[in-house]
């Protein structure tokens, strides 16, 4: 079947649209243009700000120009995870989608339904000549899984409505009022280039096929992170064997979890099958380690040709230690929602260039003064290593309000809906709600929307059968939001 004939069909049709243009982020360019002709098609106004973000109006249907004007609200940037052996330009490739059972995947790359299906149902309410509901303002914001620089640079007044719905969440039946803020903290290390010692054999250390995930949603469930395995092998056959590093490389997205990493690595010639020995034994124990959450990982160590350097010995030694110590996973988990990670750091990604050495990390809190002590916890380990480390600006949190009026409506049609209560909760990712709520402090907000799984992996699926739930739900709270006082 294809994506746009499965129902609910005028989200899917979007949805379809969408996965033909490329927008990863800080390169929305061709999805911005797209909006901006969509709205020019449907004789809409729309307006697009210095920033990227767009806003997109409409007019109340007959009988409704005396709600409440409403915000619907998602980011037009994707994450762009692939497969290392699937071929994908995501800045000019289309997202190769298809139907597998229940759920909408894509071959081999991440499938952008975080937020593409945000933005494929404020779409559908744009185009419908049958829905019932009040002044409506669709806003699109840039950059949401990189810096936020949409949000950020959102300024007072872009839009009128006083409810603001985020369709940016991943499980359906949850109502979310509350989420993470963020920051990002980076470590550098400048190094040497030195001669690769005379009886060097080389080779290549890879792992591989870990799930991945979001670094927020997903922190919590055991999840490998190829740095950090990497790392705890080349740490021990460095005290043991001499072993010296080329290269190293591991991860990608700070706000994803890292899926592989490799390292090219010399040995003096002695101690070759020693290290092919001790790595057979690595990967037996990592295995048992994850057999329940990464039952697919795999590690290889392959033979290589030499390389043209190692970097210096104190620099590894440097390096090494750091990723080993800086924390990685669940720091705390809230002492007032059950269940809900309060802070957490993400060890994201290792990258080298002909400089030097860039280790970047993620960490959360709902708690402004938690986040800012883990913060300074992964600083001081880096700081140890004589790394330069500096901070990214961070992001605020979105403080729950049980007391909303859009929470009491979305509650109530859920029930009448679906004839059982949604869960209400926070959430451990980052939104864009804190920053919105910054500018525009009168705003009244909510956010929820279809099951998502494997979101910032190339595993991200969507369940077809809750898009339908989420948009017969969507519609519903769009009919019953009260008049203007």
């Amino acid at each position: 079947m294809k994506i746009s004939e499965l129902e609910p069909r005028e989200v899917w049709m979007q949805f379809d649209e969408i996965l033909k243009v490329p927008r990863p982020s800080k390169k929305e360019e061709k999805i911005i243009q797209f909006l901006l002709d969509f709205a020019r098609e449907h004789n809409l106004k729309a307006k697009k700000d210095d920033i990227g973000n767009v806003l997109i109006i409409k007019g109340a249907t007959p009988g409704y120009e005396n709600r409440k004007g409403v915000v619907l609200q998602s980011h037009v940037d994707m994450v762009c995870e692939k497969n290392s052996d699937v071929k994908h330009d995501f800045e000019k490739d289309a997202i190769k989608a298809y139907v597998d059972g229940d759920w909408v995947k894509a071959k081999g790359t991440t499938l952008g339904a975080d937020d593409g299906i945000g933005m494929a149902a404020q779409l559908a309410v744009l185009a419908s000549k049958n829905i019932q509901h009040g002044p409506i303002e669709c806003l699109f914001t840039v950059d949401e899984e990189t810096g936020l620089t949409g949000a950020f640079g959102l300024k007072k007044g872009f839009f009128e409505g006083t409810i603001l719905i985020n369709l940016d969440s991943e499980d359906e039946g949850e109502l979310f009022i509350g989420c993470a803020g963020g920051v990002d903290t980076e470590a550098s290390f400048k190094y040497k280039r030195e001669d690769v010692p005379l009886g060097s054999f080389a080779m290549d250390i890879q792992v591989a096929n870990l799930k991945g995930g979001h670094s927020g949603d997903d922190i919590n469930k055991g999840l490998g992170n190829a740095n950090k395995i990497l790392n705890r092998f080349l740490w021990s056959a460095a005290r043991k064997y001499n072993l010296r590093v080329s290269t190293i490389n591991g991860g990608n997205l700070r706000n994803a979890l890292a899926r592989e990493a490799d390292a090219v690595v010399v040995v003096p010639n002695a101690y070759k099958e020693d290290v092919r020995a001790e790595f057979n034994m690595f990967f037996y124990e990592i295995q048992n380690e994850y057999k329940t959450t990464e039952p697919n990982i795999k590690m290889k160590l392959g033979t290589t040709d030499l390389p043209k350097f190692i970097i210096d010995e104190e620099t590894q030694r440097n390096l090494l230690n750091s990723i080993y110590a800086c924390p990685h996973g669940v720091i705390e988990m809230s002492r007032d929602i059950e269940g809900l990670v309060e802070t957490s750091t993400n060890l994201a990604s290792v990258k080298m260039n002909d400089e030097k050495i860039v280790v970047a990390t993620s960490q959360r809190s709902s708690v402004e003064s938690a986040k800012k002590d883990i913060a300074n916890m992964v600083e001081s380990v880096f700081l140890l290593a004589e790394a330069n480390v500096k901070h990214s600006d961070g992001y605020p949190g979105w403080t729950p309000n049980t007391d909303s009026d859009i929470l009491k409506i979305a509650k109530e049609s859920y029930e009448d809906m679906f004839k059982k209560e949604p869960l209400v909760r926070a959430i451990h990712a980052g939104l864009e709600c804190g920053l919105f709520l910054e500018k525009y402090t009168e705003l009244d907000m909510i956010s929820f929307g279809p099951t998502l799984r494997g979101v910032h992996s190339p595993d991200e699926r969507i369940n077809i059968k809750t898009v339908e739930m989420f948009w017969i739900h969507l519609l519903d709270v769009l009919r019953r939001i009260p008049q203007n006082n």
